[in-house]
C-alpha cells in the first residue's frame, strides 16, 4: 500500500488539491469567486507552484490559477498571503498556522478599526460602498432586539438604538472604500499593500482597457474621455489582477514597496519579501527591522542596567 495518495479536482467554484497520508489528510482549496487571479500568491509561493495562465477569450476574463500538485507542499504560505482569502490550507481541516507560530512566516496585517459609537442611528454608507459585500450593518434597540426601520421611533427610542457594523476581515483586502465612505469617521483602515502603479498609455494596444474591466475594485482603474486608462491609487492594492491580464509587458509596472505584516526575522520571509517588492524596497524593510531589533537590544540593557 503506497504511502499516501493524492488528487486534483477542478470545478467551476472551486479548485482542491490534496494529500491523503496514513495519519494526516493535508488539503487546498481555492475558492474561485473569491479569486481575482492576482499576483500574489504565484509570487509568494516559494516552491513556484501555483501559477496564473492567461485566458484565450475575446472578451477579458481573469487568469486561472491553477496549482501544480507535485510541487505543493501545503505551507500554507499562500493561504497566509492572499489579500482576498480565497485559498485554505489545512492539515486534518484545521488551518495550517505552523509557519506562524514557528515564526517563519509573518501574519499579514489586516488593520480594520470600527468604532461603532461614532456610525449615525440610520446610516449603511459603508455596507453600501463595499465592493465585495463583506459589510452588514445592523441595528438593535435598548432591549437587544433587531429594529431594521428607525423611522417610527421617538427621539429617545432613536437615542438608545445600537449600531454594529460587521466586517468579514479575512476576505477583505483593505481597498479603504468604506473609511471613504463613512461620513463620521467611524472606520480607519490601513492597506496590506503600499506601492506605485504606472501606466504608460503610449505602450497600451489600441482600445485595450482589459485592466480596468478586470481590476476587482471598481474606480480605481477607469477610460479617460480619450481612451486611456487612468489609476486612481487611492483604492489600489498593488494585486496585480490588472498586470496579469495586460497584453504588454511594460504598459503597466506595479512597485510594491511594503506589506503591512507581523515582524519577524525569517529567511522564508526575506525570500518571499523580495519577489513580492522590489529588491530596493525589500532591503529597506530588512535594515529597518534589523535597525528596531538593536533599538530594542538596547533599550532592554539601560533597563537592566537601571534595575
Amino acid at each position: 500500500m503506497a504511502p499516501y495518495k493524492n488528487s486534483k479536482q477542478d470545478f467551476s467554484d472551486t479548485l482542491t488539491i490534496e494529500w491523503i497520508l496514513q495519519i494526516k489528510n493535508y488539503k487546498l482549496t481555492l475558492d474561485k469567486h473569491r479569486c481575482v487571479g492576482c499576483q500574489i500568491c504565484s509570487l509568494a509561493c516559494p516552491k513556484e507552484a501555483v501559477k496564473a495562465e492567461k485566458q484565450a477569450n475575446e472578451t477579458p476574463s481573469k487568469p486561472k490559477i491553477d496549482v501544480d500538485l507535485t510541487k505543493c507542499n501545503f505551507c500554507g504560505i499562500c493561504d497566509i498571503t492572499c489579500p482576498f482569502g480565497a485559498i485554505k490550507v489545512t492539515i486534518d481541516n484545521v488551518p495550517n498556522n505552523t509557519l506562524i507560530k514557528k515564526e517563519s512566516y509573518p501574519a499579514i496585517n489586516r488593520v480594520i478599526n470600527i468604532d461603532s459609537k461614532k456610525c449615525p442611528k440610520n446610516c449603511s454608507d459603508c455596507e453600501i460602498a463595499c465592493p465585495l459585500q463583506l459589510i452588514k450593518v445592523s441595528r438593535a434597540g435598548f432591549d437587544g432586539k433587531p429594529i431594521n426601520d428607525i423611522c417610527g421611533l421617538s427621539p429617545i427610542e432613536k437615542q438608545r438604538v445600537r449600531v454594529t457594523v460587521d466586517i468579514q476581515k479575512e476576505y477583505c483586502p483593505t481597498c479603504k472604500i468604506c473609511e471613504s465612505a463613512c461620513p463620521s469617521k467611524a472606520l480607519k483602515i490601513t492597506k496590506i499593500f503600499e506601492g506605485k502603479l504606472t501606466i504608460n498609455s503610449t505602450k497600451c494596444p489600441s482600445n485595450c482597457h482589459n485592466c480596468a474591466e478586470i481590476c476587482p475594485i471598481p474606480n480605481v482603474l477607469t477610460v479617460n474621455p480619450n481612451g486611456k486608462v487612468t489609476v486612481n491609487e487611492t483604492y489600489c492594492l498593488y494585486c496585480g489582477a490588472c498586470k496579469n491580464v495586460c497584453p504588454i509587458e511594460t504598459a503597466l509596472i506595479i512597485k510594491r514597496t511594503k506589506v503591512s505584516h507581523k515582524r519577524i526575522h525569517s529567511g522564508t520571509w526575506n525570500k518571499a519579501l523580495e519577489r513580492l517588492t522590489s529588491g530596493r524596497d525589500s532591503v529597506k524593510e530588512l535594515k529597518a527591522a534589523a535597525s528596531i531589533k538593536k533599538r530594542n537590544i538596547v533599550l532592554k540593557r539601560l533597563q537592566d542596567e537601571i534595575n
